[in-house]
């Protein structure tokens, strides 16, 4: 037994210097953003002015990215839902190209999806609706992705087949037989697709205007030309926004799956 502690102590160790790896970015950032001063040290002062600031300034930003994140997760529950389910229920021909078609936007740079919308879509590039157009691609390969795995890992087929012969029709099948057995995976697709959403950059930064402009643009926009201290505080109020939505997603999606079994 004695052989062993050195491996377990050497664990404990690398496990703490990897959280502290992780974490201390985000402990720094916090300290900096209550710093009057950061560059005179982090314990210079105290102030939330620079939250106030970003309130005042941004608040637009982290509305428009919430209302866009929401409606991405919508658009994916029903189609990646859809399509998840068609795709593990039916064989037909090509239905392999047609899943690694569908899964081709994950391969392609967000830039060049970017600048295909712009050319596609020239007369809406000034509204809010064409960066969701944009997060929709980009997040729907991740939906269906975690609705074929959850769909493929039950016997799907056999499980309606016993639904159909006590009566049920499809509808009674699909929200009473397929989503309560899929529903661990259905909620892990939008907390992913809602993460993916609130925090991507690449492309929304080519399809923003200044009038929709998202979070992390205003993030970048908030290091590459505002003070260090406003980026930090705006980092911080992004963890504030985005960590109470996730609880609530994986609260609703527990809540959601007590019901739907009982």
């Amino acid at each position: 037994m004695g052989a062993h502690k050195p491996i377990v102590n050497l664990g404990k160790i690398l496990a703490i210097s990897a959280i502290i790896f992780l974490y201390l970015p985000i402990i720094i950032s916090f300290l900096v953003s209550f710093s009057p001063a950061w560059h005179h040290g982090l314990f210079s002062g105290f102030t939330f002015k620079w939250y106030v600031f970003v309130i005042e300034n941004f608040s637009s930003t982290i509305a428009l990215s919430m209302l866009i994140a929401i409606c991405c997760v919508a658009i994916n529950l029903c189609i990646g839902t859809l399509t998840g389910y068609a795709l593990a229920h039916y064989h037909f021909p090509g239905k392999k190209i047609l899943e690694g078609t569908l899964m081709l936007p994950l391969a392609v740079p967000g830039i060049a999806v970017a600048l295909a919308l712009i050319q596609t879509y020239p007369l809406i590039r000034g509204e809010w609706y064409f960066i969701l157009i944009g997060h929709v691609i980009f997040t729907l390969p991740f939906m269906i992705s975690s609705m074929l795995t959850g769909m493929r890992s039950m016997n799907l087929v056999h499980l309606e087949e016993a639904a159909t012969s006590l009566g049920a029709n499809w509808w009674f099948r699909f929200t009473r037989v397929v989503l309560p057995n899929v529903w661990r995976s259905l909620m892990n697709g939008a907390l992913i697709v809602f993460t993916l959403s609130v925090g991507e950059f690449n492309m929304t930064f080519f399809l923003h205007t200044p009038l929709n402009m998202t979070l992390p643009v205003g993030l970048f926009e908030s290091y590459a030309s505002l003070r260090l201290e406003i980026a930090s505080a705006y980092t911080v109020v992004f963890f504030l926004t985005i960590i109470p939505a996730l609880v609530a997603i994986q609260y609703l999606g527990e809540k959601g799956r007590s019901a739907m079994v009982r």
